[in-house]
């Protein structure tokens, strides 16, 4: 008797689970599975498509901007957002503070056995209307699985590419004595939002997250003066963190006054309840722009007009004494110098 080769075969594998198996990270039949169901019905594009080891893209010569970042938030899910469009909009800011139009992304995921998929598929699509909404496309990825308990949920890993007009020089060692500081909105929520909702605290109104893409606040301030000075988002460090980077990039002094930084009511009462200084909270949704002083004023109307820019103030301004310090007007008069946070006041942020 002639044996078919099919008998030696192994049974045919379970390709439906609730949950996320260590098999989906194999690289076998359930990593194809998890592929073609969860990432590619989201992300799928004719660049990722092909699910060629690496993703071949044709530039325009010039220069690039590259960021990459990892996300490890907790709790993934939070007032504002969840651990998915944070790393899209995280991603894509890190890139378009260079000027950059961002492009393409790469996305990698940490993922802990025993994830339901309706989890992941929930932040997956979230992530979709992030990259379509700030216009990139996710052109290549990776997935592993690790042990219960090696991971809490999953991490995500990003990787943004953007293109930089010839005309654009941004960096945080510009600034010029005279320029005025723009912040994009009011400052804190994030940290609080993310804070708030693990502490478990509850105030008459959520706090939620900013987070958002700002690369197209950014085109239309390009287009207002290629001139800008220095861009960055106030992510980890917050507020404080940012301005003390220019002040030392720059060896110059910059002063800010108290009562022009917005701050919303149920975050400042949040930041009090803990004992914590909102200069210093993580902001995932808006910018600092250092520019020359005769262009502030037409600067500050087109990011109001933005999306994301109703609540932006001019709040201070580069100074040419005290350089490399920050120092703050308060709202009694003083003057109080603006440090760097010490230490990780808020853990697992984004």
């Amino acid at each position: 008797m002639k044996n078919n080769m099919n008998d030696f075969s192994c049974p045919v594998p379970i390709l439906e689970h609730d949950t996320i198996q260590l098999a989906h990270g194999a690289g076998g039949q359930l990593s194809s599975k998890l592929i073609e169901t969860m990432f590619l019905p989201r992300f799928g594009n004719k660049i990722l498509n092909d699910l060629e080891d690496q993703a071949v893209v044709s530039l325009n010569t010039g220069k690039l901007a590259i960021s990459t970042d990892s996300f490890v938030v907790d709790p993934i899910f939070f007032p504002g957002g969840n651990i998915g469009e944070l790393a899209v909009n995280g991603t894509v800011n890190d890139v378009a503070m260079s000027g950059a139009k961002p492009l393409y992304l790469s996305v990698g995921f940490i993922l802990e056995e025993g994830l339901p998929m309706e989890i992941l598929h929930r932040i997956l699509l979230s992530m979709e209307v992030a990259a379509k909404k700030a216009g990139v496309i996710i052109i290549t990825g990776d997935t592993k699985v690790v042990n219960h308990g090696s991971c809490d949920q999953l991490f995500i890993n990003t990787t943004g590419i953007g293109q930089v007009p010839d005309n654009v020089h941004i960096s945080a060692s510009s600034l010029k004595p005279g320029d005025k500081i723009i912040l994009s909105g009011t400052v804190a929520d994030h940290g609080m939002a993310v804070m708030t909702s693990r502490e478990g605290l509850s105030f008459q109104s959520r706090v939620n997250s900013d987070t958002a893409a700002l690369n197209h606040m950014i085109s239309k301030m390009i287009e207002i003066s290629p001139h800008i000075h220095a861009l960055r988002d106030p992510t980890r460090g917050g507020v404080a963190t940012t301005l003390n980077e220019f002040a030392k990039s720059s060896n110059i002094g910059i002063r800010i006054v108290e009562e022009s930084i917005p701050i919303l009511p149920d975050t400042r009462a949040a930041c009090e309840v803990l004992g914590i200084d909102p200069l210093n909270v993580a902001n995932e949704g808006k910018l600092i722009a250092a520019v020359p002083g005769e262009i502030a004023s037409d600067m500050l109307k087109a990011i109001k007009c933005c999306e994301y820019g109703n609540n932006a103030e001019i709040i201070g301004e580069v100074i040419d004494d005290h350089s490399g310090i920050v120092t703050m007007k308060t709202a009694l008069g003083a003057l109080r110098i603006i440090d760097m946070p010490l230490g990780e006041q808020l853990p697992r942020i984004c």
